[in-house]
C-alpha cells in the first residue's frame, strides 16, 4: 500500500489533555501547540455557525483560524466541503467587525473558488475595496487580484490603477503587490500602468517605495536596455527605502554581470555606485553592497577592498546576525582570494568562542583557509574545544579546512594529524567518520612523512569502527600501504582482530590484507599462512574461498606475485558475463578465463542488471544472455524509422507476456530514447502447419493515458513455424506527464494454413487476434543507475532549488535493513558508497542513492531512516536532481509505492 507521509499523521481530539499535562511535567523539552488534536471533520461541523442568524464574531474567528491551520499543515478540502465552507464564509460580510473581516479575506484567498463562484463574492469585495477604510480596500484588492481572472482583471483594472497612487500607503503597497502577481495571468494589463507605477517609485513612504521599484522592474525586465536605463536612472535618485536601495544594487550587480569592464580606464560600470552604498547609514544597504562586490566576476584585490574592510567592522557587531552574515561572506571570499581576507584574522579568531555555533564554525573554516603556518597549533588548540558543541555536519566542513590546511603546510601535518585522530574516536555518524577517514588518506597519499603516523591512526580506529564500508576501505589501504613501512609487523595484529571479531564483509577485506603482507614481506610468510589457515573453517563461503585462494597461492612462492600482486587486465563486466553465459550453457571443458573479451563495454552487464531487476518487478522476468539484448538494440536502431530517435538511453530485460505451452510465445522489449519509447515485441509461432502474417500489436493505454503517444507500427510481415521475429509499437513521451502506465496488448495476425505436400501457405487467410498479457510503463524505466564515486561534490553542485523532502511512515519493520531494502526496491537506483550497508543493531541510518532521468537528468537521494523501540521505522527523504519535476517524481513514486 501507499507509504503514508508522517508529516500528515494527525492526533485524536482525545489527546489535547494528554500533551496540556505533558507540557506541564516537561515544559523544557515539548513545545504545545493551541492546535494540537485538531480534526478536519469537527472544524467542519463547528463552521456551521456562519450560518447562524446572531454571529458571534470572536467564535467564528476561532473556527477560520482552526481551517486556515488545516489548510497551511497539508490538508485538502473535498470539492463539495471547499464549496460548503465558501458559502458560508461570504454570508459573514454582513458583520462590521472589522477583525473577523479580515480573517474572511484570508480564507477565501486560501479556498480559491473556482470561477463560478467568484461572481457570488466579487460584488462584496467590489463594495469593499471603494470604502471609506483603508483596511478593508487594502484587503479587498488583494483578494480580488487573487482569485480573479483575466475577464474580471479589465473590468477592476481602473481601480487598482487608481489604488497606486493612492495616498494611503497600506491600499498603494496591496495594489502593487498584487500587480506583481497578476504579471503572471495577464501581463499586458499590468504593463499599462507603468506610468502609475513609476509614480509609486517616488513615493515618500519606505515600503511603497520597495513594491513600486519591484514592479517596475518585473515590468522591464525582458528589455535589457530598459533594465539598464532603469538602473542608470536609480543610481543617480534618492531613494528613501532601504529595502528598495538593496534592490537597486541588485539590478545593479545584474547589469554589471551582462556588462564588460572599461576597456581604456578598466573600471567596472557602477562600481562607485556600490562603493558609495558601503557608506549608507544602512546595515542592510551596507553589507547588500559589500556582498554584491565580492560576489563580482574576476573581482581584484583592490575592488575587494573596501568591502572586506566593511564586513571587517560587522564581525564585531553586536548583532549575531550581522556577525554571521558578515562571516559568511568572508568564507567565500578566502575560498578564492584568501589574502585579502588575512587582516580579519584577529577579529575572526574573537568569534570562534561565540555563543552562535554557526558564526563559530565558518570562522574556523574562514581561520583555516587564510591563518599562517605559525597559528597552526593555536587554531588546533581552539577547535578542540569547541567541536564538541557542534552537529556533525558543521564538523565535516571543519575537517575538509582541516585537509586543505594541512596540505597548504605539509610541515605540521604530526599537528593536524595528531588532530584528526583525536576527532576519529569521539562519537560521530557515519558521514563525519567516512570525512575524517578521506582526509587521513588523502595525507597519506599526498605526504610521504604522513604514511607511519596516518596508518597507526587508522589502525587504532578500526579497533571499535562500527561501519562495515570503513573497515574494509582501511584494511584495504593497510594491505596497499603496510607492506612497505618500516615494521610491516605491527598491523598484523589490527588486521587478524577484525578476522575474529567482525562480520564477513570485513573479515573477508582482512584475509586479502594479511595475504598481501604474506606477499611483500618474505619475514612474514609462514606466520600469514599461519593465520590465513585458519580462516579456511570460517562459516562464511566468501572469507573461506579467498583464504584458500591465498593459502595456495602463498605455499607456492612461484606463483605467489603473480597471483595476489599483478594487475587484473580483465573487466570485471565482461567476466561477470562470460560466466553467466557458461551457468545457463556449460561446457565440456573448465571456464577459460583467457576467452572472456577484454573489450567488453562495461554499461552492458550494468544494462543487464538492470533490465533484470526491472523484469522482476514487472512480473515474468525472462533471463536473457546480454548479447541477445544487444542483438535486440542492434535491430531497433538499424531500423530507418527510428534513426532519428537518437541513441537509446535505456534498454529494459524482455518480458514474457504469454504462458510457457501456448500458441505463440510472444516477449516485449522497452527500448526507452531521449523523447521516444520503442517497444519490442518478439514473436514465435508455434503451431504445426500454420504461417503467420501482416502480424502486429495493439496497444491501448488502460492507466497513464497521457504518458506516451503512438507514432507508428512496423508490423512483421511473416513469421513462420519456430522462426522468431519482431513487430515494433513507437511512442512519443509526452513531458510533464506522470511517469507511470499499463497498455493492454492484443497480438493481431492473418493465419494461413500450410499446405502439407508443397510446404507453401495456401492464398487464402483469415484475420485473428490473441490477448496477451498487459505491459506496464513505471518511472524506473525512465531511470539509468549511474555510480557517483564523489556524492558529497555532485549533491552540493546540484541546484537547491530543486531539492524536494518529505517524511515517510514506513510501519514496522524487522530491521533497518529491511527497511532500506524495500525502499531501494522501490527506488531502483544505485547505492553509493557503501551506504547501502547498515551496521548491526544501528536505530538510524542514511543510505546514498544515485541515478540518469532520461535526458541526462542527474538525480541524488539522502535516505535518512530511523526506527523505534516499537519497530517502526520513520524516513525523511531528501531529492536533488537538474530538474525539479524529477525530485517530485522521486516522491511521487514513494507515495504511491
Amino acid at each position: 500500500g501507499p507509504l503514508p507521509s508522517a508529516s500528515n499523521t494527525t492526533m485524536g481530539e482525545g489527546a489535547a489533555p494528554d500533551a496540556s499535562k505533558k507540557r506541564d511535567e516537561d515544559d523544557s523539552e515539548t513545545e504545545f501547540s493551541p492546535f494540537w488534536g485538531i480534526e478536519k471533520g469537527a472544524v467542519l461541523q463547528e463552521a456551521r455557525c456562519f450560518n447562524d442568524s446572531q454571529l458571534d464574531p470572536r467564535r467564528c474567528q476561532q473556527v477560520i483560524t482552526k481551517l486556515l491551520y488545516l489548510v497551511n499543515q497539508g490538508d485538502t478540502f473535498t470539492k463539495t466541503e471547499a464549496t460548503e465552507v465558501f458559502f458560508s464564509v461570504t454570508k459573514l460580510f454582513q458583520s462590521k467587525d472589522s477583525n473577523l473581516r479580515r480573517m474572511v479575506y484570508l480564507i477565501i484567498k486560501e479556498i480559491c473558488p473556482s470561477s463560478d463562484e467568484v461572481i457570488i463574492v466579487t460584488s462584496s469585495l467590489m463594495k469593499d475595496m471603494n470604502s471609506k477604510i483603508d483596511l478593508y480596500r487594502s484587503n479587498a484588492i488583494r483578494v480580488l487580484c487573487n482569485i480573479t481572472d483575466s475577464g474580471l482583471l479589465g473590468q477592476i483594472e481602473r481601480y487598482l490603477k487608481q489604488a497606486v497612487v493612492d495616498k494611503n500607503a497600506v491600499v498603494s503597497s496591496a495594489a502593487l503587490v498584487s500587480g506583481i502577481h497578476l504579471l503572471k495571468i495577464n501581463a499586458e494589463i499590468v504593463r499599462r500602468w507603468s506610468n502609475e507605477v513609476q509614480e509609486a517609485v517616488n513615493s515618500k513612504s519606505p515600503v511603497v517605495q520597495f513594491h513600486a521599484l519591484a514592479l517596475l522592474h518585473q515590468i522591464r525586465q525582458s528589455d535589457r536596455l530598459a533594465v539598464s536605463k532603469l538602473v542608470t536612472q536609480l543610481t543617480r535618485s534618492t531613494i528613501r527605502s532601504p529595502l528598495a536601495q538593496c534592490l537597486v544594487i541588485r539590478y545593479v550587480a545584474q547589469v554589471i554581470r551582462e556588462s564588460t569592464a572599461n576597456e581604456a580606464s578598466g573600471e567596472r560600470p557602477f562600481y562607485d555606485f556600490l562603493e558609495g552604498c558601503l557608506r549608507h547609514k544602512s546595515e542592510m544597504v551596507i553589507f547588500e553592497a559589500a556582498r554584491v562586490i565580492t560576489d563580482l566576476n574576476e573581482v581584484t584585490s583592490r575592488e575587494l577592498q573596501p568591502a572586506i574592510t566593511v564586513l571587517q567592522l560587522f564581525l564585531s557587531s553586536s548583532k549575531p546576525i550581522l556577525r554571521f552574515a558578515a562571516i559568511r561572506s568572508l568564507n567565500k571570499v578566502a575560498m578564492v582570494h584568501p589574502l585579502s581576507v588575512t587582516n580579519c584574522n584577529i577579529d575572526m579568531e574573537s568569534l570562534i568562542s561565540d555563543q552562535n555555533r554557526s558564526i563559530a564554525t565558518l570562522a574556523i573554516t574562514t581561520l583555516l583557509k587564510t591563518g599562517n603556518e605559525s597559528s597552526v597549533e593555536r587554531l588546533m588548540k581552539q577547535i578542540t574545544a569547541f567541536m564538541s558543541d557542534i552537529q556533525d555536519e558543521f564538523k565535516i566542513v571543519v575537517v575538509e579546512a582541516i585537509q586543505s590546511l594541512c596540505l597548504k603546510f605539509p610541515q605540521k601535518h604530526r599537528v593536524l594529524m595528531n588532530f584528526l585522530s583525536n576527532i576519529l574516536r569521539e562519537e560521530g555518524g557515519f558521514e563525519y567518520k567516512k570525512a575524517i577517514v578521506h582526509s587521513i588518506l588523502s595525507l597519506i597519499k599526498e605526504i610521504p612523512e604522513a604514511k607511519e603516523s596516518g596508518l597507526a591512526h587508522l589502525s587504532e580506529f578500526i579497533e571499535d569502527c562500527e561501519f562495515t564500508y570503513l573497515s574494509s576501505q582501511i584494511l584495504h589501504l593497510l594491505g596497499d600501504q603496510g607492506p612497505s613501512t618500516v615494521d610491516p609487523s605491527k598491523y598484523i595484529r589490527y588486521i587478524y582482530n577484525r578476522v575474529i571479531l567482525e562480520n564477513a564483509t570485513i573479515r573477508a577485506s582482512a584475509v586479502c590484507a594479511l595475504a598481501k603482507f604474506g606477499a611483500q614481506c618474505p619475514s612474514l610468510l609462514s606466520r600469514i599462512v599461519i593465520l590465513l589457515r585458519r580462516c579456511l573453517y570460517d562459516n562464511d563461503d566468501e572469507v573461506r574461498d579467498r583464504a584458500a585462494f591465498f593459502v595456495s597461492a602463498l605455499e607456492d612462492q612461484a606463483t605467489t606475485a603473480g597471483a595476489i600482486d599483478a594487475d587484473f587486465s580483465c573487466p570485471l563486466a565482461s567476466l561477470e558475463s562470460s560466466l553467466r553465459g557458461y551457468v545457463v550453457d556449460p561446457a565440456e571443458s573448465a571456464f577459460d578465463i583467457g576467452a572472456v573479451d577484454k573489450s567488453k563495454d562495461i554499461d552492458a552487464v550494468e544494462t543487464k542488471a538492470t533490465g533484470s531487476a526491472q523484469g522482476k518487478a514487472n512480473g515474468k522476468a525472462s533471463v536473457l544472455p546480454d548479447k541477445e539484448l544487444e542483438e535486440s538494440q542492434g535491430m531497433v536502431i538499424s531500423l530507418a524509422e527510428f534513426a532519428q530517435y537518437g541513441p537509446i538511453f535505456k534498454s529494459c530485460h524482455a518480458v514474457e507476456l504469454t504462458e510457457a505451452e501456448t500458441e505463440y510465445k510472444v516477449t516485449c522489449t522497452k527500448h526507452v530514447f531521449k523523447e521516444h519509447v520503442v517497444f519490442q515485441f518478439k514473436c514465435t509461432n508455434t503451431i504445426q502447419e500454420q504461417v503467420l502474417e501482416d502480424v502486429s500489436v495493439v496497444m491501448e493505454a488502460i492507466e497513464g493515458d497521457g504518458l506516451l503517444e503512438e507514432l507508428t507500427t512496423i508490423p512483421l510481415s511473416s513469421m513462420p513455424l519456430g522462426q522468431p521475429g519482431s513487430t515494433y509499437v513507437a511512442f512519443v513521451r509526452n513531458e510533464g506527464a506522470t511517469a507511470a502506465a499499463k497498455f493492454a496488448c492484443v497480438l493481431k495476425f492473418t493465419s494461413k494454413e500450410v499446405d502439407p505436400s508443397s510446404g507453401e501457405p495456401e492464398d487464402d487467410g483469415y484475420a485473428d487476434e490473441y490477448t496477451l498479457e498487459d505491459v506496464d510503463v513505471s518511472m524506473l524505466d525512465f531511470i539509468h543507475t549511474t555510480p557517483m564515486p564523489n556524492f558529497r561534490k555532485v549533491w552540493d553542485a546540484l541546484p537547491v532549488e530543486s531539492e524536494r523532502v518529505d517524511d515517510y511512515g514506513l510501519g514496522p519493520r524487522e530491521s533497518l535493513e529491511d527497511a532500506v531494502e524495500a525502499v531501494m526496491n522501490i527506488l531502483g537506483m544505485q547505492p553509493c558508497e557503501g551506504t547501502e550497508a547498515v551496521p548491526p543493531n544501528a536505530r538510524s541510518h542514511t543510505t546514498l542513492l544515485s541515478g540518469v532521468f532520461v535526458g541526462d537528468v542527474t538525480v541524488l537521494i539522502r535516505m535518512s531512516l530511523g526506527i523505534d523501540a516499537a519497530s517502526n521505522v520513520a524516513m525523511k527523504l531528501t531529492v536533488r536532481a537538474d530538474e525539479l519535476a524529477v525530485s517530485e517524481l522521486i516522491h511521487q513514486l514513494i507515495s504511491e509505492a
